[in-house]
């Protein structure tokens, strides 16, 4: 009883860190939200809203994400794959 009253608080933070840590892993790693990102991207430039150095930036920036959720999606598709 007093062990859960004193661990009770740092399961719920290891918890809330759990979720954190997965919607970051959403934001930065899920490729449809980094498609749109990139056509927005786009968008803005064709409309001259940002210049070419920014646009340049973000995207560099876009691609790696993209390539790094595209390399552990491949990775997670492996590691299904050799359970089977």
């Amino acid at each position: 009883m007093i062990q859960k009253l004193f661990t009770s608080p740092l399961n719920l933070v290891v918890k809330i860190g759990e979720k954190v840590q997965e919607e970051v892993d959403k934001e930065f790693y899920d490729l449809e939200h980094i498609q749109k990102k990139l056509i927005h991207l786009q968008m803005m430039y064709e409309l001259e809203e940002i210049r070419e150095e920014a646009y340049k930036e973000q995207e560099d920036e876009l691609l790696v994400r993209y390539e790094i959720a595209k390399k552990r999606e491949m990775d997670q598709w492996n590691e299904y794959t050799k359970r089977k």
